[in-house]
């Protein structure tokens, strides 16, 4: 047994699918398999049961699921524990953030990083700001660059970033002759959601009172697509101003303020609180840090 194998097993717990674990953990979907009957031929036990694409744990397996992800975070904790022994911070720092976060706000954070600790490995986990809180919480990972508000006892949170929200139109829209533009204004234009997360729940409140005549164009997971169809005048969309920058300053787009409205999206970096941070955790706090003065 090695901890790969612990760490695909738990994957595949998780998704209870073979194929969406192995794309989780790179590998293909024969070599996760290969994996999980390793471990059943050591343990002597089936530890899943599989039905067609249906993945679901035995009894055995519940059992082992528990050790696993014991032996997967003790593992952390020592590979911290001896790196807080030497000065310069090493190991592996293991971060989530979503991918907008990760393109238009931590660039620089992550540069500076890198020349900072050399000996540290970045393993970054991509998801919804919800997605990585429980990772936080369960211990998985190290830090979690999250929208704010954060409730959680347990969790310690550090604001780090704050930017406007403002409607993005394009260059060819008759909305971008304007200073301003109020709510029924952009719901009389061909909408652009994104499909999941904190921003779209933000899009259902505030046009909601429309809902009935709301036209959306599309509905995309990825905020560059977003960026790229707006300036494109597919649609309008509701976005960071910083994310909209690089189209704004081509001339491709512009952003105007939601009228009546003020909108701002917040970010922070959470951790555990009942958890002592690794060096490299805290030399990544304190560049992240940074971003809240400027």
């Amino acid at each position: 047994m090695d901890f790969d194998q612990l760490v695909t097993f738990i994957e595949v717990a998780k998704l209870r699918n073979f194929s969406r674990a192995g794309q989780k953990v790179f590998r293909s979907q024969s070599a996760v398999s290969a994996q999980i009957r390793q471990l059943e031929h050591e343990y002597g036990e089936r530890l899943l049961d599989r039905s067609g694409k249906n993945v679901s744990l035995t009894s055995a397996g519940e059992v082992f699921l528990e050790y696993a992800q014991r032996f997967v975070r003790l593992r952390a904790e020592s590979l911290q524990a001896v790196a807080s022994h030497s000065n310069k911070p090493r190991g592996i720092l293991l971060v989530g953030a979503n991918e907008a976060t990760c393109l238009y706000v931590l660039p620089e954070v992550f540069g500076n990083y890198a020349h900072l600790c050399p000996q540290v490995q970045v393993s970054i986990y991509r998801n919804f700001s919800r997605k990585i809180l429980e990772r936080v919480e369960d211990g998985s990972i190290d830090l979690g660059v999250v929208s704010l508000p954060v409730k959680s006892p347990n969790l310690k949170v550090i604001p780090i970033f704050r930017d406007r929200i403002m409607c993005m139109v394009s260059s060819r829209n008759k909305l971008s002759e304007k200073s301003e533009v109020t709510v029924r204004e952009i719901s009389e234009q061909p909408l652009i959601f994104p499909k999941t997360g904190s921003t779209r729940q933000m899009f259902d409140t505030i046009f909601r009172p429309y809902r009935g005549k709301l036209r959306v164009a599309m509905e995309i997971p990825s905020v560059s697509m977003i960026k790229r169809f707006v300036a494109a005048d597919v649609g309008v969309s509701l976005i960071t101003s910083r994310y909209a920058a690089d189209q704004v300053r081509s001339g491709e787009a512009k952003l105007l303020p939601v009228k009546g409205l003020s909108l701002w999206r917040d970010l922070g970096v959470v951790h555990r609180s009942d958890r002592t941070l690794s060096p490299a955790a805290v030399e990544f706090l304190k560049l992240c840090g940074r971003l809240s003065e400027k």
